[in-house]
């Protein structure tokens, strides 16, 4: 056999093997090679190819259904090492970008605000003036800082009281609030300030702010990035669902390549292109009742609205499982409605929260994986999550067991991945 023979001979065989591999008339030709992840640091026992598994499951269909599968993330703690709304807080103090309230009631910023609180805030901040002067104030900014990161006054005092511990946070709120007078465009250059400032500082990095000395630092989980990534490419629709101010999320968002259309977050009202000190509702809740925002049960409302286009009181209930997300990722107590609500897999950063860890250990249906936190991962809990007495906080904020679906009682759970 001449060597030309040869050569044609072998593009006929390739020729041949090549039409072997094409569908057959009228069948829907399936993807050569579903994504998998190109970081597998990080990853606990066989978390990684569990989602490898999911993905591939619903990248081979991906030309045939009909709409796009659904995966949500939070963000805090979940995307990012540490929380994007302490850092905007932060530098909004150090910058003088709070605007007194208005008349000087304290009142106005927080339906859930007590007396107490709005005394000693209204006490230790001054009146009058375009913005705060909390860059120099350090009685001013040691009262925001104490009311919202600890919900009580300086002194001790409760600081917020009287709403759904299910629906609301009041201190996640309060910062949403205290963005009041600003435009959406200007939060968002706030909020990209604080993200320079945070990304550039070494790990590990505090600021001050007031007296006090406070995290500085923020990183991308590159194990996040990557897996947002590859269910992009497996053909999934992935959002962010946060306790933070929206315009703040929508700036951090990005840097994972998810667009403000697919962010939600506390959102103000607006007046005249200016946030308010109110917030829009979901569900059943109206616009300015500030009585629901993206925390725990609310996340599983904002989802159904904004996402699934689901409206009213039905909103706030869970879906048929045809149309929920697939995946979901959290790290925190917020974030247990909906987690709860996928239908594939749910991936729980570990943080020691007692209700989500005690959700996620007792895995009656096998579709919750747990995985250490990324960056400074925590240390084993030594004693046992409070299923069984304590690990549940009820609407009116008093603990109580942990409960499936079914009534029964979560067990108390030992700590195993960390």
């Amino acid at each position: 056999m001449n060597s030309t023979f040869r050569t044609y001979a072998a593009a006929a065989a390739l020729a041949v093997a090549a039409t072997a591999l094409l569908p057959a008339p009228g069948a829907t030709a399936r993807p050569a090679a579903c994504p998998t992840l190109n970081v597998s640091e990080g990853w606990y026992g066989d978390n990684q190819a569990r989602i490898e598994r999911l993905m591939a499951d619903h990248c081979q269909d991906k030309g045939a259904r009909a709409k796009k599968p659904l995966a949500v993330f939070d963000w805090d703690n979940t995307v990012i090492k540490n929380d994007v709304g302490d850092a905007t807080l932060y530098w909004l103090l150090r910058n003088d970008r709070i605007r007194p309230p208005r008349h000087g009631d304290w009142t106005t910023t927080s339906r859930w605000l007590t007396p107490e609180a709005a005394t000693a805030l209204g006490s230790a901040c001054p009146t009058g003036g375009r913005t705060l002067p909390t860059s120099t104030d350090t009685r001013c900014a040691d009262e925001i800082l104490a009311v919202y990161g600890k919900g009580a006054t300086s002194t001790g005092r409760t600081a917020f009281a009287g709403h759904d511990h299910r629906r609301m946070e009041p201190q996640y709120a309060w910062l949403a609030q205290l963005l009041r007078g600003w435009t959406g465009r200007e939060v968002r250059s706030f909020a990209a300030a604080a993200r320079a400032e945070n990304l550039a500082a070494p790990q590990g990095a505090t600021q001050q702010v007031g007296t006090a000395r406070v995290t500085g630092w923020v990183r991308y989980y590159e194990q996040q990035r990557d897996l947002i990534r590859a269910l992009r490419d497996a053909g999934f629709d992935v959002w962010i669902v946060s306790a933070s101010p929206e315009p703040v999320v929508d700036v951090w968002a990005e840097g994972v390549g998810i667009d403000p259309s697919h962010t939600l977050g506390i959102r103000n009202t607006t007046e005249h292109g200016r946030l308010t000190s109110h917030l829009q509702g979901c569900g059943s809740v109206r616009d300015g009742e500030d009585r629901m925002i993206t925390y725990i049960d609310g996340k599983r409302c904002w989802i159904n609205q904004e996402i699934l286009g689901v409206h009213g009181a039905a909103a706030e209930r869970v879906q048929p499982a045809d149309r929920r997300q697939v995946l979901a990722a959290g790290d925190s107590d917020t974030d247990v409605s909906f987690l709860r609500d996928a239908t594939g897999l749910r991936l729980v950063l570990n943080r020691n929260k007692n209700e989500l860890m005690c959700r996620a250990y007792d895995n009656r249906d096998g579709r919750w994986i747990v995985n250490p936190m990324f960056i400074e991962p925590k240390q084993r809990r030594t004693t046992p999550y409070p299923c069984a007495t304590t690990g549940y906080t009820t609407a009116d904020g008093t603990a109580g067991p942990v409960r499936r679906a079914d009534g029964s009682v979560v067990p108390d759970q030992q700590d195993s991945v960390f």
